[in-house]
């Protein structure tokens, strides 16, 4: 991570559910620190990854609850900072893609106006410009024909493509923050590696900060600089990505030993075995 400082600082933040019969945990206590790199965030469904991403959008359900010492954007304290001014950062300072496009593209409106409604809301343009900004985005996602895709639906373009309107939507504002929340996981292989292309080289252009999360352990430790894994809504380990197979807290070796080996197959995957101090740590 580079010597600036940082993009994003978090310190103790806690997400909690006051439901009728329990008060669920979602986030507990977790620290972390974004520069203009590439974070992951890895662990199972349910530890806590996207509902971190919603703490710093401010994007958390009713009845959830967030709380921490300290989240920072860019020096700015997010947790004293009004409703109002919290809402302009978001998408033009900090923008998140989520999982499944199917979910969060409007299907009654095509998806290059939805793109260029998003790029208005943050820059007073005319409707030429923005239309002409959103042409730009599609091709710098690598979509051919942006012109026809333009005035396509969500129902009219596949999965891959529906990611790649996604991550034009988020970026046309040039945010200094993106989130990505399993972008590639419903994608083939082929597909994923050009959206990672995309991430990487627009992180690298941009110096954006990017947090991925995933499941995907191979993945964010080719792709990724750290990893910051997750248990139970709690970080039970930081470190480089690259050294992520070398993960010294039982939990991120029982993921890794959940894992397939093509060059060292095994008769029986082994099953992860929890401990419930590893939520207590």
């Amino acid at each position: 991570m580079n010597a600036e400082a940082p993009l994003i600082e978090i310190e103790d933040l806690s997400v909690r559910f006051n439901t009728p019969t329990r008060i669920v945990h979602a986030v507990r206590s977790l620290s972390l620190t974004l520069g203009r790199e590439k974070l992951a965030i890895v662990g199972e469904s349910g530890s806590g990854k996207s509902m971190t991403g919603r703490a710093i959008l401010d994007l958390v359900p009713w009845p959830g609850e967030v709380r921490a010492k300290r989240l920072t954007f860019k020096g700015a304290d997010l947790l004293t900072m009004n409703r109002k001014a919290r809402a302009a950062l978001r998408g033009r300072n900090i923008s998140m893609v989520m999982q499944d496009p199917k979910f969060s593209l409007n299907p009654v409106m095509s998806v290059g106006r939805q793109i260029a409604e998003g790029y208005r809301a943050h820059q007073k343009v005319s409707a030429a410009e923005a239309r002409d900004r959103s042409l730009a985005m599609l091709e710098a996602v690598q979509i051919r024909e942006p012109g026809r895709v333009f005035d396509l639906y969500p129902h009219e373009v596949s999965g891959g493509m529906g990611q790649r309107v996604m991550i034009a939507m988020m970026l046309i504002a040039e945010p200094d923050v993106l989130i990505a929340d399993e972008p590639t996981s419903a994608l083939d292989v082929t597909v994923q590696a050009q959206i990672l292309d995309i991430l990487d080289r627009l992180v690298s252009e941009r110096g954006m900060g990017l947090i991925f999360i995933s499941h995907d352990l191979p993945l964010v430790s080719s792709f990724c600089d750290r990893v910051v894994v997750m248990y139970a809504g709690k970080v039970v380990e930081t470190l480089q990505a690259r050294d992520l197979a070398r993960g010294q807290h039982p939990y991120t070796q029982g993921l890794l030993g959940c894992l397939p080996d093509l060059d060292r197959p095994k008769e029986r995957l082994a099953a992860l075995k929890r401990d419930a101090a590893w939520a207590e740590a």
